[in-house]
């Protein structure tokens, strides 16, 4: 499984109303792993706002993974992310699968990564890289940490806070696989603003 390239994580607030056409548009840009992010405890719309993601996912070969509830992530037969608050993921592979992807958000400790590692994670997660709408209190990481999480970890690595078209080179640069973005993606006026910048984000990989 190669997970390298745009991550685009959904806000619930910021897609309000628009939350398909966006995340649509967002695939048909390239997105190579999209998470379904809701903090709320409407349950019955979170699985039919995942299904419908799930529905997209499968029609642009894109991995679909649940923010924190690995009940409706093997539910829908799709992967979870899950923070340092939610337990070990030991019990989400075992529930999900060999082959589900679980990632697992490391803040930034490549310690942390390391553990996530040994408990059968797919991708660690570290950020925040700059200043975050969606993670305001979250602990600041560097491109250094990239550098010596690459040399001790064969996982792909995702990077996440306050991340845009203008900062992310230097993080593909020091060994960043996957560039988790929410507002530097779907903070766009329309549809189409959100397709080019999917394109552009994955065209920094390319180089």
């Amino acid at each position: 499984m190669t997970l390298r390239g745009l991550y685009a994580i959904t806000d619930s607030q910021l897609l309000a109303g628009r939350l398909l056409p966006y995340v649509e548009a967002a695939l048909d840009g390239g997105v190579c792993l999209l998470q379904y992010r809701d903090k709320s405890d409407d349950a019955s719309r979170r699985l039919r706002e995942a299904e419908a993601l799930l529905r997209l996912c499968e029609r642009y070969s894109t991995h679909l993974v649940i923010n924190d509830d690995a009940e409706l992530a093997a539910r829908l037969g799709v992967g979870v992310h899950l923070g340092q608050t939610d337990g070990p993921l030991t019990p989400a592979r075992a529930l999900l699968g060999r082959h589900a992807v679980i990632g697992s958000t490391c803040h930034a400790s490549v310690d942390l990564a390391a553990q996530a590692a040994r408990e059968g994670a797919s991708y660690v997660a570290f950020g925040r890289f700059f200043n975050s709408v969606t993670k305001p209190g979250a602990p600041a990481a560097s491109p250094e940490l990239l550098s010596q999480a690459r040399a001790q970890l064969t996982l792909p690595i995702a990077v996440i806070g306050g991340i845009t078209l203008d900062n992310a080179a230097p993080l593909v640069a020091h060994g960043a696989d996957l560039l988790a973005v929410i507002h530097g993606l779907f903070g766009a006026d329309d549809a189409q603003a959100v397709t080019r910048r999917a394109r552009a984000f994955n065209a920094l990989f390319a180089s």
